[in-house]
């Protein structure tokens, strides 16, 4: 049976590559990657030539049943998302789970690195010994409802959102935290223009307001619990 390495990519600056993720790559026999232009750049640039395959969050049931059968056949396959760790709020739990079911004796191995999540809880200055990830929340439906449950969770509680909606996102925390609640948003992690803005809701929703040019990118958004 082959060998199925889940591997951590850069999530900005090129250098945040293990030397273990340069290794199992360049030793894969092909890289499922969820844009192979991107992808491309990174193997590019560290001069691994192998070839890659697109896998995403619209995979086909043939190109499951493609990777199933290389595994089979003893190959190393690689999967890599756009940046940062694979399955987190990624699809690629879903080949996982069938490669665990259908050829248990493959081994699944980790190959850890970067992660928004990490990356931003530990710069954040927030008390977050007990988190709850959220991933990316509901565009509409549930989205309100979900902002209740943060606001009166004791644990602290951690979501990604886009530069389109994260203007909607502090409004809603402003409107139900309670006075004094801290939150932080960790923007362009490990980019040149890396920032975490700390404060209340409104502090920080004023911050935002006051510099528009800096509302671009993903960011992580944290609440410290109640």
């Amino acid at each position: 049976m082959g060998t199925f390495s889940i591997v951590a990519t850069p999530i900005g600056n090129l250098e945040d590559m293990t030397l273990r993720a340069i290794r199992v790559l360049k030793e894969a026999d092909v890289v499922f990657c969820e844009d192979t232009r991107v992808t491309g750049k990174l193997l590019a640039h560290y001069e691994i030539k192998v070839p890659t395959k697109r896998y995403d969050a619209h995979a086909s049931d043939a190109r499951h049943e493609e990777i199933l059968e290389r595994l089979e056949k003893g190959q190393k396959v690689a999967l890599v998302t756009d940046a940062g760790t694979p399955c987190i709020s990624d699809p690629g739990f879903r080949i996982i789970a069938q490669v665990r079911d259908a050829l248990p004796e493959v081994v699944i191995e980790a190959i850890p690195g970067a992660s928004a999540l990490t990356a931003a809880l530990s710069i954040a200055g927030l008390a977050t010994s007990e988190f709850v990830f959220l991933g990316f929340l509901p565009h509409k439906k549930g989205r309100e409802t979900l902002f209740k449950e943060i606001a009166e969770s004791e644990r602290a509680m951690v979501f990604y959102e886009s530069p389109h909606r994260l203007m909607k996102a502090l409004e809603s925390l402003k409107s139900h935290l309670s006075e004094g609640r801290q939150i932080a948003v960790a923007r362009e992690l490990t980019k040149m223009h890396e920032s975490v803005i700390r404060g209340t809701a409104a502090e920080v929703l004023g911050h935002f307001e006051s510099h528009p040019d800096q509302v671009r990118g993903e960011c992580v958004v944290i609440v410290e619990g109640e």
